[in-house]
């Protein structure tokens, strides 16, 4: 894992004159706005048109995987820079041996270069992995910029005059020369009425965009994004035992090959049937080479004594977690966070997405990144696979079935309540989200025949792999980066989610269990108790010592003249909104941000747009 940067101009000659010093200074400026997320290597290249640069966390083939990789041959030049896994690329590297190619590495950047110097961008299509890598193809004069299918990893990009400037993080962009921080009214809209989320393909900064999952840019005399995966809708024809052996044989093979490494790989474990499915499948392949595998939980300092059951956390994780641990013989570690720690690490998490982002959701899983970074480089978690099979309560709950808007984000209320009276009349907050949901719905592929409810189905589970699935992964890859820690997502594999995406609700909620197909799946590796455990989500603290530390704070930030986020925000609706009681079971984003939550975002907004000097266009 690693981050990429860099950029390009056709009609620019970067190494003329003094420009090689110059330029390659901007990429080194780049590489050390990075330098978490690669802290084993670095490197830069540079062409006439085009600079490339990298920092390295050495995973696979640590002597020889260096970046920028170069060939040169036959008078033209190639390089690139790769950030991500290709997990078939022991079968890929056998196939192109057998085409006659060399390889002097063992690693699968070399894998990729070497595709795409034979097949040209049609090489993407045969990648299994998570990926965004940067080509220089010195024949044609061109930039590609790849980026995998379901969007695990990150490339932002910026088109300043005829240059196109990239990078894994948007904090990369803005090394570049005359590039500064600038938020417009579409910028401040989703923030506040998407947030945590964003529209896929943007980047909430003006001008800031990210290549979309399973596409890729061509950039030359014109910049052109094609498209090279998408999902389809078909007939699915299997029956039920059929379905269950064909998903049971997707999952193992696709945790089986995200192990690849040459360090020690790890799982975060939570009790649940994703994590725990994950983690026996590790286990048991671990086992078989006479190893053990690490496990790490996350909880929150007292939960034991503030927890408070609810329609969306029904139940802590800890007793699930001693269960799967025993059955799975792994050695375990126990995390646990404290509120200083939770409420520091709140500002923290914004550097590392360069965005607000999931208030203590996120700052908690930093936090618990780091502390496994310490340890392991490579983790297995078990994201993904409530998007994919169905897990959330708005998959099948009713208000949320019909709701004609994002069904983890219904009310608006607290979105707007809070904000200045001007702000809400002069930004479109509602209509933008609005907007955004109906876009999405109406690129869903539907199924020919399909009655109404199959094709709400549909657009259900499109939202969910377009949007939520899409903000967590975001969330995974930062926090983790942030720290030198790689994440890796097995049920984010494409074959999982095409065949997924056509099997019937009838199937994935069989006899009105939630998740059913899943559960079925890994019937040979889990025991039913923790096979049927229900859902509950990524814990969140209770402990209402924490609320009020974060009180304190937003009530410092209401009164304080200079604080930025006072242009957006109505002082005194603040303080009346904090003399009354707090809400834990009422999110206003997915299933854990109440009230405590949009307290500690709107102080993330604060933090954001001082720390990044955030000019307001």
């Amino acid at each position: 894992m690693c981050g990429i940067a860099g950029f390009f101009n056709r009609k620019e000659d970067y190494k003329a004159g003094e420009g090689e010093k110059r330029w390659g200074d901007v990429l080194r400026q780049m590489n050390r706005e990075q330098k978490h997320r690669g802290p084993d290597e670095d490197g830069v290249f540079l062409a006439g048109h085009c600079g490339l640069a990298h920092v390295r966390l050495s995973i696979i083939d640590l002597p020889s995987g260096k970046q920028p990789m170069v060939r040169r041959e036959g008078g033209n030049e190639w390089a690139i820079v790769y950030n991500g896994e290709i997990y078939n690329m022991g079968t890929l590297k056998k196939e192109l041996q057998e085409e006659g190619e060399r390889f002097i590495t063992d690693s699968d950047t070399e894998v990729i270069l070497a595709g795409y110097i034979r097949h040209g961008v049609d090489f993407v299509r045969r990648l299994n992995g998570i990926f965004a890598f940067g080509i220089w193809d010195g024949r044609v004069q061109k930039l590609f910029l790849f980026r995998d299918r379901a969007g695990v990893k990150p490339c932002f990009y910026m088109k300043s005059g005829d240059t196109i400037i990239f990078s894994s993080e948007i904090k990369g962009i803005f090394c570049f020369p005359g590039v500064e921080p600038a938020v417009d009214k579409e910028g401040l809209c989703e923030i506040l009425g998407l947030g945590p989320a964003k529209t896929y393909g943007k980047g909430v900064f003006k001008d800031v965009l990210e290549v979309l999952p399973g596409h890729f840019l061509e950039c030359g005399e014109t910049c052109r994004e094609y498209c090279y995966w998408r999902l389809e809708s078909r007939p699915h024809e299997e029956g039920w035992d059929e379905t269950v052996e064909k998903m049971q044989y997707l999952i193992e093979d696709a945790v089986k090959m995200q192990m690849l490494s040459d360090v020690p790989v790890c799982t975060f474990l939570s009790g649940g049937v994703d994590s725990s499915l994950v983690t026996a499948i590790c286990s048991k392949e671990l086992g078989r080479k006479g190893k053990r595998l690490d496990t790490y939980s996350f909880d929150f300092k007292d939960n034991d004594i503030n927890f408070k059951a609810n329609a969306f956390q029904p139940s802590q994780d800890r007793p699930w977690v001693d269960k799967v641990k025993e059955y799975a013989k792994t050695r375990h570690h126990y995390l646990e966070c404290r509120n200083e720690e939770l409420y520091d690490y709140l500002f923290e998490a914004v550097r590392a997405r360069d965005l607000p982002c999931m208030a203590d959701v996120e700052s908690s899983m930093l936090y618990f990144c780091k502390k496994v970074a310490a340890h392991h480089k490579v983790t297995l978690t078990g994201e993904c696979a409530d998007e994919i099979f169905g897990g959330y309560p708005w998959f099948h709950k009713k208000e949320c079935f019909e709701a004609d808007i994002f069904p983890w984000s219904m009310d608006f209320e607290p979105r707007t309540m809070l904000l200045k009276d001007v702000v809400r009349k002069e930004l479109p907050i509602r209509e933008y989200a609005k907007e955004a949901y109906l876009r999405t719905v109406a690129r869903t592929p539907f199924l020919a025949g399909e009655c109404q409810e199959e094709r709400r189905r549909r657009e259900i589970s499109y939202l969910n792999l377009k949007w939520f699935m899409q903000t967590l992964l975001d969330r995974m890859d930062r926090t983790s980066m942030h720290v030198g820690l790689e994440a890796r997502v097995p049920f984010a594999d494409h074959r999982i989610i095409e065949y997924a995406w056509n099997v019937p609700w009838e199937m994935k909620y069989r006899g009105g269990i939630v998740k059913a197909l899943l559960r079925a799946a890994g019937r040979e590796h889990l025991p039913d108790e923790v096979l049927y455990r229900k859902k509950s989500p990524y814990p969140k603290t209770y402990d209402p010592a924490y609320e009020q530390l974060v009180r304190r704070h937003m009530l410092e930030v209401a009164e304080d003249p200079n604080a930025p986020l006072n242009i957006l925000i109505d002082g005194e609706k603040v303080k009346k909104f904090m003399s009354q009681p707090s809400d834990y079971a009422r999110p206003f984003y997915g299933q854990l941000m109440a009230g405590p939550q949009l307290l500690a975002y709107l102080l993330q907004i604060n933090y954001w747009l001082k720390h990044y000097r955030i000019r307001l266009a």
